[in-house]
């Protein structure tokens, strides 16, 4: 039995007077990989805000059993780490410096890094595969050198909760593959990893998973139990069909029989 993480009730929230989360209560496992998924439009990418503390929302979300509206700010920056999409950080700083960023929540103000901090940060560049180019600017890497540098920084937190909205984003398969063995690596070690993805079949390899459509929770199982591949199916308007490839489970396209000519 696993304790809960992050426990969200009653949870609604609006973006620009438009309603786009619908009442929702969820009850996310420690120690587990939890992805989000549904059409685009279901409101995943404004829940994870909200599970973050990053988006006004009536209900109440608490994390690790504490009020997250009450938290005090920097314990909850030391046990919560989040990776959002087209993230706005200085083209100018160097990846070591962005991967340091990381680590603010665990410094005295105006304090210089600590020993403790350059192992956070290499650890954290060297799991990326960021720390050959450590010393190059963000504005000289690709897409995919980006998205590693700002997961470099979110795993320099060494936070006990990670929160991940597309961290798929512009890496090729390779590093995709690296980057599910790096949240398996997280998941072996007692972290929680949440994460929002549109490749349904990388979010197969979860523990578990929440499908959303139109601001609702329409279920939440298990990746590996058919009433989970039934929901996804369902919520796709059974455009996919869910198939079982060797211990793992990938979300293949239905193709339509073709009709007399």
């Amino acid at each position: 039995m696993h304790s809960i993480a992050i426990h969200a009730h009653s949870i609604r929230a609006s973006l620009g007077n438009v309603p786009v989360l619908h009442g929702i209560d969820l009850a996310l496992p420690a120690g587990r990989w939890t992805s989000i998924v549904g059409p685009n439009g279901a409101g995943k990418s404004t829940l994870l805000k909200v599970l973050a503390g990053l988006l006004p929302h009536t209900g109440e979300v608490t994390l690790l059993g504490q009020p997250l509206a009450t938290m005090p700010g920097r314990l909850r920056a030391q046990q919560l780490a989040w990776l959002g999409q087209n993230e706005a950080t200085g083209d100018d700083l160097t990846v070591w410096d962005v991967a340091m960023l990381g680590r603010l929540p665990h410094q005295a103000w105006l304090a210089p890094p600590s020993a403790a901090d350059h192992v956070a940060v290499e650890q954290a560049l060297r799991a990326t595969q960021a720390w050959d180019w450590r010393a190059r600017s963000l504005g000289q890497l690709s897409g995919g050198e980006r998205q590693r540098a700002l997961l470099a920084r979110a795993l320099a937190v060494q936070a006990q909760v990670l929160l991940m909205d597309e961290p798929l984003a512009n890496l090729d398969p390779p590093h995709q593959a690296d980057w599910l063995r790096l949240v398996r690596a997280l998941v072996a070690q007692g972290k929680t990893v949440i994460s929002v993805l549109h490749e349904i079949s990388m979010a197969l390899h979860a523990d578990q998973m929440v499908i959303m459509a139109q601001g609702c929770v329409t279920h939440q199982g298990a990746c590996a139990d058919t009433a989970t591949h039934t929901a996804l199916e369902e919520v796709f308007d059974r455009c996919i069909a869910i198939h079982a490839v060797g211990e793992h489970w990938v979300a293949l396209p239905k193709v339509s029989p073709s009709r007399p000519k």
